[in-house]
């Protein structure tokens, strides 16, 4: 998953970046409102955590101008105001949960996975297409009733198809989900990744096509 990360404390953001990216997530990460502003503007995200007291603002009224501008991106709150009013508010505006600081990361790993459960409809982490068996929790891949290991930028890949079955990815838009803006990759990366994906999932009933001029789409043979 991508997660944009919004928070002023830095040694809160790196022990943050640093948990976020040991699971395996690609995580950007802003000071501050207006880096954020740019960050959403350029990127899809699959995840926000946002804190509230920032350098240039509140970050409610950021949180508000993504609903004003019908963005369906999860936000989870992070914060050290816990006032139920305050929880009620960031609520109200459009937050998926809402996390009081000091919290423990385990705990924050949940959440961030119940709200990407919840948005994604399913009660459960697994995904299953064709003899194809995922869950992104764990990282287990099971084809045809065979654990199949993972690499790290494998599992992602994996995810990001298995998300959206049909919908063709540009290998631009593939580099922009899988590497953070400080990782510096040629889109030519994404051909050796898909490659050994495809061997990963060969006998499950589901294969990655390439799509001529356009990119790559996960489909049922």
């Amino acid at each position: 998953m991508r997660f944009l990360l919004v928070e002023d404390n830095l040694s809160l953001a790196a022990a943050i970046l640093d948990r976020l990216r040991l699971d395996g997530h690609v995580v950007d990460h802003a000071e501050n409102i207006s880096v954020a502003e740019e960050f959403v503007v350029t990127a899809d995200y699959d995840l926000i955590l946002l804190d509230i007291m920032l350098p240039d603002g509140d970050g409610r009224t950021f949180l508000k101008t993504q609903r004003d501008h019908l963005s369906e991106t999860p936000v989870i709150v992070l914060t050290a105001r816990s006032e139920v009013s305050d929880r009620v508010g960031v609520l109200d505006l459009g937050a998926d949960d809402y996390l009081t600081k000091p919290f423990d990361f385990a705990e924050l790993e949940a959440r961030c996975r119940a709200v990407l459960r919840r948005r994604g409809g399913r009660p459960s982490n697994q995904k299953r297409i064709g003899a194809l068996i995922f869950d992104p929790l764990s990282g287990v891949l099971e084809v045809a009733g065979v654990d199949v290991p993972l690499r790290n930028k494998e599992l992602r890949l994996l995810e990001i198809f298995l998300a959206a079955p049909d919908q063709i990815f540009s290998k631009a838009r593939l580099v922009d989900r899988l590497f953070s803006y400080d990782e510096e990759v040629s889109e030519n990366a994404i051909e050796v990744y898909v490659a050994r994906l495809r061997k990963k999932i060969s006998g499950s009933g589901v294969e990655i096509q390439t799509v001529r001029g356009l990119g790559y789409r996960m489909r049922t043979q």
